[in-house]
Order: C-alpha cells, then structure tokens, then sequence
C-alpha cells in the first residue's frame, strides 16, 4: 500500500457525486430490504406505514421511511429474545460482541454485533486514522478504560488493521499512563477532549511533565463535541503539542464521521458507508442547502445485527457550502456536531447551546478547563449559574477575567449569568463523558 496517499480507500472517498448517489440508494433498498425481512420491529414499523422493500426507488421515497429513536429501542430490549428485544435480525449464536450505550441519556441501549458487523466497525474507524495521518510506522496510546461501552473499541482494532501498534491503557491510572506514553515515546492518542485536557493538567501540576514536550504528535477525540469547538481544540493542541482531529460517532450508528488532516472547520461524512439527512426539527423538511441546522437522521449501510435505519440522533448539524481542499467528494457538516436537540434549551425566552458556553470558557486565557452550568428556577425567574476555575498564575488577573467571561458570555449567548470563580481543581473531573450541564427545572417536588 502506498503510505503517502491520503486515502484508506481511493475509490471510494473520491467517487463522483452522481456516482456515490447511486450507491446510497443500492445500498439504502438493500438495508431495508434486510431490515424489513429479518426484524419483527422493523418490519411493524414500516407495514404501519404502508412501506414494503418495492416502494424504496428514490431519494424521495427513503424519506417516507419512519425514524428510529432511543427511546423505542429501549422499549424493545423488554422482548425476546434476551436482552436484545425483537429488532435483532440475527440468529442470537451470530452474535459475537456486545456493546451498550454510556447511558448519559437514560436507560443503555444494548447493541449486539455479529463478527462482520465488527469488521465493518473497523473498516469505518480506519477511514478516520487514515485521514488524520496514522501510518504503520505509529506507536498509538489508548488511555481509556475499557468496558462495556464502544469508546475507542473499534479504534483500536483499526489502528491494529492499518499496521499500527497499539498499547492500551485501560486499568492504568492517569499518572501510569502519563509515565507510559513518555517510557515508550508513544506518537499518537485517542481520548475525549474532557479527559486529555485533565490528563494534561495531571502532567503538569503533579507530575512536572510538560506533555508538550512528549512524543504524541497526533490525537484523535469522539465522545464530545469539544474537538469541534475552537478553543478547545486550541487548548487541547497548545498542552499537548500534537494535531487534534475529532471523529462522531455512537453505539448504535457505527463511526459516520472524521475531520482529515487538511482540517477545514467540520467532519467528513462517511458518505460510502452512511446516509446522513439533516432535518428540520419544526418542518421535517430534509435540509439540502448548507448553512441551515438540523437534527441528523442516519442510516447506516452494513450493519446486520440490528440495523440503524433512519435514526433519528438528535445531533445538530449543518451542511458546509465548500467542499475540503482533501479533495474527498464526502460532504462535510461544518463545525461538526454542535450538540444535541434534546440539549439545547430555552432560557429566558433565549435558545442555549451548551457548546456556546465551552467556547467562551476554553477561550479565555487564566481559566482553566473545567466547568459547570446549572439553570434553574424560583418563582417565574430562571437563573444561569457558571461555575469556572481560575488557574493559580493568574489570579491576579481575577478581576479581568471575570469581567471578559461575562462581556463574552452576553456576546456569545446573549445572556446574563451569576458566576462564581473556584479554585484550581475544585470542579469534578470525568474520565469518559463530561456531565457539565445540568437544568432543575421541572424537577423538583412540592
């Protein structure tokens, strides 16, 4: 294989439009054709809305597909067979890995996979690495605890595919695996944007490593929207000294999405593997001309054991209008994930994305990675708590930066907060998904 080219797999990635247009289609009719014959939940769904495999034969007919939500699928782990409930198109003894969802939202979901289908998770992670730069010649650390969730699972055996070697981390502790990576000079990491940043902060104030000047010369981050944001990817670069490029992925979908090494402010779609529709959240229109956000609905093409065929995700997302200088005909989504639907909320008649928040923070030198927002409410007033650090260098600066975080905040938000300035370390820390963003309202009891 030829090591300088930049794609895992040239036919594909540089495919014309019209021509990548006729193999979503083919392979949309053949996932549901397998959806509709081997799930007794599928095949419901579609029968209720009077769709059979013979209806699908254009663009325009997939989108009378009904969507898929979380919230069904848990309703259908209460089936047979156990545990994994009556979309399972496969005989339970093909069932060969099990993966289940953080649970960050509610309730995991169970998500079987077959052998191929786990084939298939590599082949989609290895589209990722390969744009981003991994090489075989890449030592590539995992600091990550592996467990029942997909998390970097699937990264590591494509790093192994693409010839990489890999050295996971998973029962070490931060500080054995800051000493790991410097003991075996590795080059590459992959982590969420939460964790790296505390990772860093660890080599810094407790062990006397500046990570800057380690060996890690790239990173990969999924499980957040931070890669995506600009002062975090900032933050994330400056302390480690490495490339960051971020991935979107989940349990149920599959790895759909990567920024290359050209890095032009979004994620490539993997076009060849999914069907991404972004879709008005008001209308239900799909959402064709870029700049206009949406929530994502996807289809994944090859996955059998329990399809994702129109999945509604809840991530907002929008179309770029240029195409990336990569010269990969996969669209891109600009600015990557920007959060989820069921994220952002109104307060005080004003629409809030939490991202918003992390961009402020992450950009304001003094403070340090860390944060916390609470929205509440007494009476008729609702109220934005921030809770921020301030780094002990700058606490002299104390009184400008709060001053700057609530110029910012109105600027970018357009709304009022009450902040409160903590000291270094005081705010949790979170290895896998951070949990920064908590509303009351509506949950307390009289």
């Amino acid at each position: 294989m030829n090591y300088d080219q930049p794609y895992w797999n040239p036919v594909l990635e540089t495919l014309s439009r019209e021509k990548l247009r006729e193999l979503q289609l083919k392979k949309f009719q053949r996932i549901f054709h397998w959806a509709y014959t081997h799930s007794k939940f599928h095949r419901s769904l579609y029968e209720a809305a009077g769709l059979s495999p013979g209806d699908i034969r254009t663009f325009d007919d997939i989108r009378r597909v009904p969507t898929v939500e979380k919230a069904m699928m848990r309703d259908i782990q209460r089936k047979d067979p156990f545990p994994y409930g009556d979309a399972l198109c496969v005989p339970l003894d093909e069932v060969t890995v099990f993966r289940q969802t953080s649970g960050t939202t509610g309730q995991p979901v169970y998500q079987p996979d077959t052998w191929q289908d786990w084939e298939w998770w590599a082949e989609c992670w290895s589209y990722i690495l390969w744009a981003q730069g991994y090489r075989p010649s890449d030592r590539v650390f995992i600091p990550f605890g592996y467990n029942v969730f997909v998390a970097f699972w699937a990264g590591h055996y494509a790093a192994e595919k693409i010839g990489c070697e890999v050295v996971p981390g998973g029962v070490l502790d931060t500080k054995a695996r800051i000493l790991k990576v410097q003991e075996l000079r590795a080059t590459a990491m992959m982590g969420t944007p939460t964790y790296l940043l505390g990772m860093a902060e660890t080599a810094r104030l407790k062990m006397d490593i500046d990570p800057a000047r380690l060996t890690v010369n790239k990173i990969t981050c999924a499980g957040e929207c931070g890669a995506s944001i600009p002062s975090t990817k900032r933050r994330l670069e400056d302390a480690w000294g490495a490339r960051v490029y971020d991935h979107a992925g989940a349990t149920e979908i599959g790895a759909w999405s990567y920024e290359c090494t050209a890095q032009p402010g979004g994620l490539h779609v993997n076009e060849a593997m999914f069907l991404v529709e972004i879709v008005d959240p008001e209308t239900g229109r799909v959402i064709e001309e870029p700049g206009r956000r949406g929530k994502m609905v996807i289809t994944a093409f090859d996955r059998q054991a329990q399809p994702c065929v129109r999945f509604d995700s809840k991530d907002v997302i929008e179309w770029a209008a240029e195409s990336c200088p990569c010269g990969r005909s996969f669209r891109v989504i600009r600015g990557g994930v920007v959060g989820r639907a069921d994220d952002i909320t109104k307060v005080k008649g004003v629409l809030l994305a939490p991202s918003a928040i992390e961009e402020v923070v992450r950009g304001i030198k003094g403070l340090g990675d860390e944060y916390e927002v609470v929205v509440d409410k007494t009476g008729h007033s609702e109220t934005i708590r921030l809770r921020v650090e301030i780094l002990p260098e700058a606490q002299n600066q104390c009184t400008w930066i709060q001053s700057e975080l609530e110029d910012q905040l109105r600027l970018k938000t357009n709304l009022r907060y009450e902040l409160e300035i903590c000291g270094c370390g005081t705010l949790p820390r979170y290895e896998v998904k951070a949990k920064r963003f908590k509303d009351l309202r509506g949950k307390k009891t009289e």
